[in-house]
């Protein structure tokens, strides 16, 4: 009883910890908070440089003496060091500039909007955040600073991810990184992430069998169950948010329509054809072609399964997070190697609409209205953006780190490689390539073999062709602290649970018993309020892209 209390007491602590937290973002965001009405520090370049629209402002820039700026980023784990890896030193070097890093959480973010005092520049990585929704009342707008103290910013920043992030007020405030707009999935320059893989050996001995229709993915799961039953016939990502690649994942594979015949949401977990396959997940359950294990484990045991190559079959989200282990099973193992093949397909003839990072990225970096030289710092935005510094954050400096081949493509000098490969704790503190991604893309990675390890190549070449984005799907949900927000959190938790008891069922009648009460579980908790908000804010994501 005594350890009931105590819980409770931690349970209460907690949320008045968050409400409290809540409202100090609130008050400091709302028009009657400091940060919210500290006068913009609109600085004079007169003496300094004109702006010209085809030369990035940091070129022009006459100022002698160092910039000094304090950048938060909102993750403790953030590298703070600055002027001392080749990265951060050519930036230094480059735009005369001193950046003190500060790192901290949602706490200590909150603490600068109670009154306390604002650094130049705050990154943060949630969109939906108060903090990103209020940013007119305490950061710069982008617009302003790119005609005031630097046009070029226009011609780096890609306009859609800038319409994308524009608030009520027409301008926008925050800028992200890997936000990869229609024209990136158009250029081909983006790889898959998802896979549906085999390991070779067992492909080749069983006659490089098809796997599409569901019946030849159950005959198929019960022949290696039978000729290779040292393994587990079919692997999946560990069940959690989004209930591993079960879901929404396996949804994307076989092309369930990402809205409704009218343009507004659809519920892609009640889609028929997404239940038949699920229906024949449940089969291949009761067939002993699923192990009970892989329900359970976490991220760690099926990473380990990967590495060790103790699935035939694997419905893989997340290619390049598992191509370390990919790659170790591959050296270890000549000929076993994991290849993608076609998988699951569509009953209702939908080509896969395979997912990828959105217009919304990643971490979003802001210059507030507290910021000591916002004209520097449009040109640090800038110059991280620029074609200069994508290249200079993924490779280095050209003739020092990386060679350019021939062909065009790039790749680290083979003492710089060698240290990559094998010395990685020293590579990243002298170097800090690939870490160092304020504004980074994918389209950079196309650049060089070099970016991703060869045992996922095949996979991502399968993937070709295969991308579609789901930009209107995204920031879709009710705002946090609403009504519908908690409900939908419910009926998120409802659904991973229904999705591993339905695969799991016993018979078919207990499927169809475990989906009903599922539906009646939606109908009880706002179901309809959830997606009239989706609807709005489908609505207004095709605004905001064209659509």
């Amino acid at each position: 009883m005594l350890k009931m209390d105590k819980s409770k007491g931690k349970t209460r602590f907690a949320w008045a910890s968050l409400m409290l937290a809540i409202m100090l973002v609130v008050a400091g965001c709302g028009s009657g908070g400091d940060s919210g009405s500290k006068k913009e520090n609109w600085i004079s370049i007169e003496d300094r440089y004109t702006p010209d629209p085809e030369t990035p402002a940091w070129k022009l820039d006459k100022k002698e003496e160092a910039t000094e700026l304090t950048w938060y980023v909102n993750a403790d784990w953030w590298n703070t060091d600055f002027g001392k890896d080749v990265v951060t030193k050519k930036i230094k070097e480059d735009l005369n500039i001193n950046i003190k890093f500060i790192t901290g959480d949602d706490t200590k973010l909150n603490t600068f909007f109670a009154g306390g005092d604002m650094p130049d520049l705050i990154t943060t990585f949630d969109s939906n955040s108060p903090v990103v929704q209020k940013a007119a009342t305490w950061a710069l707008p982008l617009n302003d600073l790119a005609e005031k103290y630097d046009p070029h910013f226009n011609k780096v920043a890609a306009q859609d991810t800038l319409n994308w992030f524009q608030l009520k007020d027409g301008k926008t405030y925050g800028y992200p990184n890997y936000s990869n707009t229609q024209a990136d999935y158009d250029s081909g320059n983006i790889p898959a992430k998802t896979a549906f893989i085999i390991r070779k050996d067992v492909y080749e001995a069983l006659g490089k069998p098809s796997m599409g229709t569901q019946d030849e993915f159950r005959a198929v799961l019960a022949d290696i169950k039978q000729k290779f039953p040292q393994l587990i016939p079919f692997g999946f990502n560990s069940i959690g948010e989004g209930t591993g690649s079960l879901g929404d994942v396996l949804q994307d594979f076989i092309g369930v329509p990402l809205e409704d015949e009218n343009g507004g949401f659809y519920n892609r977990n009640l889609d028929e054809d997404y239940l038949t396959w699920v229906k024949t997940l449940n089969t291949v359950y009761r067939d002993g072609a699923i192990s009970d294990d892989s329900f359970a484990d976490d991220g760690t045991a099926f990473e380990e399964k990967v590495k060790a190559g103790k699935y035939a079959t694997i419905l893989l989200d997340g290619t390049p997070q598992q191509g370390g282990n990919l790659q170790s099973f591959a050296s270890a193992n000549p000929g076993k190697e994991y290849i993608a093949i076609d998988g699951p397909q569509s009953t209702a003839g939908h080509a896969p609409t395979l997912n990828q990072s959105g217009i919304t990225g990643w971490m979003i970096s802001f210059i507030t209205k507290s910021n000591a030289d916002p004209a520097k710092s449009i040109q640090l935005f800038t110059y991280l953006l620029s074609e200069e510094g994508q290249m200079l954050m993924n490779y280095g400096i050209e003739g020092e780190t990386y060679q350019v081949n021939a062909d065009g493509t790039v790749a680290f000098l083979p003492a710089v490689k060698e240290l990559q490969l094998n010395n990685p704790d020293t590579f990243k503190k002298d170097y800090r390539m690939g870490e160092f991604m304020f504004f980074g893309h994918d389209r950079h990675k196309a650049l060089s073999q070099d970016a991703f390890p060869d045992a996922i190549k095949q996979m991502q070449e399968w993937g070709r062709g295969k991308l579609v984005p789901h930009f209107i799907l995204e920031n879709i949900n009710p705002d946090q602290g609403t009504p519908e927000a908690r409900a939908l959190s419910a009926i998120n938790t409802k659904w991973n649970t229904t999705l591993v008891s339905m695969i799991r069922a016993k018979d078919d009648g207990q499927f169809e018993s475990i989906l009903n009460e599922y539906k009646s579980f939606l109908e009880a908790n706002s179901w309809d309020k959830i997606v009239d908000i989706r609807n709005e804010k489908m609505k207004a994501n095709k605004e905001k892209l064209g659509l």
